[in-house]
Order: structure tokens, then C-alpha cells, then sequence
């Protein structure tokens, strides 16, 4: 991805948005990953996103703008506004066509999540959504993400060499051409 890695980049478009940085991973080398940036593993081990979510806050003590990692062309007005709409409530998410219907792993979260998510991981409910019922959750509708760019492109995960492939073609273009149309 034009020499720039995914976590660096995901890590730049945060530092824009936010005013700390956190990297939650269970890995042994993730402390080397992003110098300078404090580094956790899960509070709680071995309980999938929902558990980073979770380590995210309780580490952070503080209302947190959350990432995945592997999500390389998330926009730094995206998360801005995320934080914006999160202001009032208890977790901000953006609307998408994902099989949620939401974004959880790009979203704002304070700590009022914390107990809804401790009942759920100490009930083994690992959805990373379940908590939701339990919290107030203000939805950036699709229509406003669309503003910010194609959600399908905004929130695509790297998963497979296949997405890989395709982001790094898409991150090498100047105008943002779709090439999934050649595939």
C-alpha cells in the first residue's frame, strides 16, 4: 500500500481524530509494531472483539475512538464525526451494509459500555453488537457515511491475499478508480 503499511496508516488517520493512541493486541511483538504508541494486551483473554472492545475502554479509562486494525481506508472526517455523534450517548457507529447493519470495529465508545459488556462476556455472549440492547447507540445514518465515501471501500477489511491484492491496488491509484470492475 504505496510502501505505507495498514496499521500505519490506520494509526495515522486515529492520531487525526484523537488525542491518544492504544493498541490492543494479544501478540508478543505488537509492541514493536507502532513505536511510541502504548501498547496492551486483552484485559480479559481469549474473548474475540468484543473482548478488545472492552480492553480498549477499561485501559483507555476514556471514551474511545476504536479501529480494526485491518480497516486501511477509514477516513479521519469519518471518525471525527463519530466522535461528534458520540458526545451524548453511550457508543456512536456508522450505518453499512454489512451483515450487522453497522460498523462496530470503526466506532466511538465511552465507558458507560463497560458493565453492558462485562455482563455479556461473563454470560459468553462474544457478539460484538449484543451489548448494544443494553447501552444508548446514536447510528450515523448511511446516507451522512456516503458523505464521506463509498461505506463498502470505508469499512473493507483485510481478510484474505485477495483483499490485500485489491487494497493495495486501490491505495496506488490517484482516482480512486474501483478496480474490482477488472476482476
Amino acid at each position: 500500500m504505496n510502501a505505507e503499511r495498514i496499521i500505519d496508516r490506520v494509526a495515522r488517520v486515529l492520531s487525526q481524530a484523537s488525542d491518544n493512541l492504544l493498541l490492543i493486541s494479544n501478540d508478543p511483538a505488537a509492541s514493536g509494531w507502532l513505536p511510541g504508541v502504548r501498547t496492551a494486551a486483552d484485559v480479559r483473554p481469549g474473548l474475540g472483539s468484543l473482548g478488545g472492545i472492552h480492553s480498549a475502554l477499561v485501559l483507555s479509562g476514556s471514551p474511545v475512538i476504536l479501529v480494526a486494525w485491518d480497516m486501511p481506508f477509514v477516513s479521519a472526517a469519518l471518525l471525527r464525526r463519530l466522535r461528534e455523534l458520540g458526545a451524548e450517548t453511550d457508543a456512536a457507529v456508522a450505518e453499512s451494509g454489512s451483515r450487522r447493519g453497522v460498523e462496530p470495529l470503526c466506532a466511538y465508545y465511552t465507558p458507560a459500555c463497560i458493565p453492558a459488556i462485562e455482563r455479556r462476556l461473563d454470560s459468553g455472549d462474544l457478539r460484538v453488537v449484543g451489548f448494544y440492547e443494553d447501552i444508548r447507540v446514536a447510528r450515523l445514518s448511511a446516507a451522512e457515511v456516503a458523505q464521506f465515501g463509498d461505506a463498502e471501500r470505508l469499512f473493507m477489511n483485510i481478510n484474505t491475499p485477495a483483499d490485500l491484492s485489491f487494497a493495495e491496488r486501490y491505495a496506488s491509484t490517484t482516482d480512486g478508480s474501483d478496480y474490482r470492475q477488472e476482476e
